[in-house]
């Protein structure tokens, strides 16, 4: 398990000041929210203030109109002070969700341009922590970091400004246990960053666990592993708890701490003070009022461990997601044309393709399919054929050469303009939560209920689909998991014609149906790849031997090309390749 800690700058300018431009659409709402704290840092010092006024001014010299009107006075500050709290702290939740949602809309609209060349190479697991986790993360830098942090450093220099124009030595005396309790806190602050990180990892390690076993449970039970993937899961449950023991620990030692160094500060006031008003250099009121201030002072300081540990993870969840919202990943989309209608005409021009630095799985590919053709890909697993369709429809791109449509390098088109007329049906299908219409449309209003009925009549779906409790708006729940294997791929055929392209992509679509459902799909391909141009994947050969060219791949490379007839009579990997399968038949 790959362990994230929390390092780095607790301010890094650079990424706050990115942060930032997603507050620019809220502008007034910042700045409202940083007159609040202002106000908010101002208001609570003056309650102890107004106190000790009103000990020494009033209740010392009997002045019972004055008490009235003091307390009336001091009433009206908290109110005052409450409303203020409450809408710096609505102010600052409400900031923080809006940031966040724009965030998570940005970047979400960023990962449906990349490239599925960066899908393959970043775990989804990271991606879905990026685009939920990493994002709530920061709402907190709003709510319980940045403004949090700033308010309290507010307050304290208002305090320490009243507490020294009132009398200095009694402030002197109340801080002289501050540099303890800085040190503690210090200490504090470094412990439970450290078991955050222990708990960080724990619950990354559990939720991996339990997504995969879960999403894998028909494997465990098959296999009858129950009892040892449960000893797994206590073992990483009881880690997780551990993770979590220490940082209780932590809080259970350094809270005492802290309430004993304020209570030798408040102790230490009282004696100071107490001699002062003997000696009459001090008054009552002011060793209340400290007393008061010392509580409100050293409050944020013990909070501010966590205020830091917040923020900086803030500031790290902020950094993931900008480095994914800077990746580069995606496909360029630079073309302009944007055609009403394909004509179908496909060419390769000495292709090359890798995934990865230079291991090519297309080593010079040149082939062309007229309009109407019928080109079929045979070859082993791992022969490029399935490359060939991905980079007809531009989800990577090619190291070298050109591939052409309709004469016209498909680089020129507009990406969704190219994608809009290439229908492609793939054989792992891919059902969303949902209805049936729902994973047919894929939210497109523009097709209507009679195009899909015609494409399902089409591929002889209509009817299981008539049967189904609602037809067209039964759910067919996650990843299709209430439909059978052959039902799903017939949904898939309806997903691809009902957008009536020009040219139609076939990627081993009928190996997952049984005889007569193939047969079926077969009949009704006949039909609808009429006009169409068509490139067929295929290891069952005997669904391709009516194909107007069939390719030979074998390594990357196209070994033989011509029809079912021509590539028996060569005698070459075409004749291997059939033979083998007759035998599996026979």
């Amino acid at each position: 398990m790959t362990k994230d800690s929390i390092k780095g700058n607790i301010i890094d300018l650079r990424i706050l000041k990115r942060l930032l431009q997603y507050v620019k659409p809220y502008k007034w709402n910042f700045l409202l929210l940083i007159f609040l704290t202002i106000l908010l840092a101002t208001l609570g010092p003056l309650r102890p203030y107004l106190v000790g006024i009103t000990i020494d001014n009033n209740i010392a010299a009997g002045d019972y109109p004055g008490l009235l009107m003091m307390v009336g006075i001091i009433f009206g500050l908290l109110l005052l002070q409450s409303l203020v709290q409450y809408g710096h702290t609505f102010l600052s939740d409400w900031l923080g969700q809006h940031v966040i949602r724009d965030i998570r809309i940005k970047l979400y609209e960023h990962l449906l341009t990349l490239k599925l060349q960066f899908f393959d190479k970043t775990p989804i697991g990271r991606l879905v922590t990026r685009n939920v986790s990493d994002i709530e993360t920061l709402a907190d830098v709003f709510s319980q970091g940045l403004a949090a942090m700033m308010g309290d450093l507010l307050q304290l220099v208002v305090i320490l400004t009243i507490m020294f124009y009132t009398d200095w030595r009694l402030t002197l005396i109340s801080l002289s246990t501050l540099p303890l309790l800085i040190i503690s806190t210090y200490v504090f602050k470094e412990k439970i960053k450290s078991a955050f990180n222990e708990v960080r990892n724990a619950v990354a390690n559990l939720n991996s666990f339990v997504q995969e076993h879960i999403t894998g449970m028909s494997i465990v039970q098959i296999f009858n592993s129950e009892e040892r993937e449960f000893k797994k899961f206590k073992k990483i449950n009881n880690e997780h708890r551990k993770a979590n023991l220490r940082s209780v620990l932590y809080y259970s030692i350094y809270y005492p701490v802290a309430e004993v160094i304020q209570a030798i500060g408040i102790g230490l006031l009282v004696w100071y003070a107490a001699k002062g008003v003997i000696e009459g250099f001090t008054s009552i009121g002011v060793l209340i009022a400290f007393i008061m201030y010392i509580q409100m002072f050293f409050r944020p300081i013990r909070m501010i461990a966590d205020r830091f540990n917040t923020l900086q993870l803030g500031i790290v969840s902020t950094s993931r997601i900008i480095k994914l919202l800077d990746s580069k990943d995606h496909i360029a989309d630079n073309g302009d044309m944007v055609p009403e209608h394909f004509k179908g005409e496909v060419e390769f021009k000495k292709v090359w393709f890798a995934y990865e630095d230079e291991n090519y799985v297309l080593k010079d590919i040149s082939f062309k399919a007229h309009h109407g053709e019928s080109i079929a890909l045979v070859g082993a697993t791992g022969a490029g054929k399935s490359s060939v369709i991905n980079l007809l429809s531009r989800f990577y791109e090619i190291n070298a050469g050109s591939i052409y449509m309709d004469g016209i390098d498909i680089k020129e088109y507009d990406l969704h303009a190219l994608r809009r007329h290439i229908g492609v049906v793939l054989q792992d299908v891919f059902l969303f939560s949902g209805s049936i219409r729902e994973n047919i449309t894929l939210g497109n209003k523009d097709i209507t209920e009679d195009q899909i009925l015609h494409a399902a009549e089409l591929v002889g779906a209509l009817g299981f689909i008539q049967k189904l409790p609602g037809g067209l708006d039964y759910d067919v729940m996650e990843r299709g998991a209430t439909l059978s294997v052959g039902q799903r791929q017939l949904i898939s055929f309806i997903r691809a014609m009902v957008y009536d392209p020009q040219i139609i992509i076939l990627d081993e679509a009928t190996s997952s149906v049984d005889s007569e459902t193939e047969m079926m799909i077969q009949a009704a391909i006949e039909k609808v790849l009429k006009g169409r141009t068509s490139i067929v994947i295929a290891h069952r050969l005997s669904t391709i031997q009516r194909a107007d060219k069939i390719l030979v791949f074998d390594k990357g490379e196209i070994k033989e090309a011509g029809n079912h007839q021509e590539l028996l009579a060569k005698n070459g990997f075409y004749t291997y390749l059939y033979n083998v399968q007759y035998k599996e038949l026979v």
